[in-house]
């Protein structure tokens, strides 16, 4: 199977899901030819702002195979991702990511992520949501406690 074929069924998935009254994106993670699992946007179904397709079809991916790392697998997505996306993509340590709408597409379709694209490149003072650091002496003491947990599983 070609890249734009699983770009294909990503769109499918997308306009499909249109129907069913959620949000106008579809993923799916594919190994060794193979679908592991797929994800639609279902933000406003869940009530979930971060139940983007990207990261319904990670999750699914993750639970399908035992794993919580990636390795070995194409996400392919009807749309370019957002930051949230493209950081769980790259915790997912995904090989590859292949989108077919980019930024500009999604906001002539009213998802507008640019804000966001920008946002992250200034300092956190700046947000509309306002982000702080409140440094306690306890500040570490959770790391701490993983570093000398001698079953943690790293990552």
């Amino acid at each position: 199977m070609t890249d734009e074929h699983w770009l294909q069924s990503a769109v499918d998935l997308a306009t499909a899901n249109v129907a069913v009254g959620g949000g106008p994106f579809g993923a799916l993670v594919v190994r060794d030819g193979a679908v592991v699992a797929t994800g639609v946007n279902r933000v406003t179904l869940d009530l979930d702002p971060t139940a983007h397709a990207e990261v319904t079809a990670i999750r699914a991916a993750c639970r399908e195979l035992g794993v919580f790392a990636l390795t070995g697998c194409t996400l392919y997505t009807s749309c370019e991702p957002c930051p949230m996306c493209a950081a769980s993509s790259l915790w997912a340590r995904l090989d590859r990511v292949v989108f077919c709408a980019n930024r500009d597409d999604a906001a002539d379709g009213g998802f507008d992520d640019r804000a966001f694209y920008e946002l992250l490149t200034t300092a956190p003072q700046g947000w509309p949501t306002a982000v702080h650091e409140l440094r306690l002496h306890s500040a570490g003491s959770p790391f701490q406690a993983w570093r000398d947990n001698p079953v943690r599983v790293d990552y």
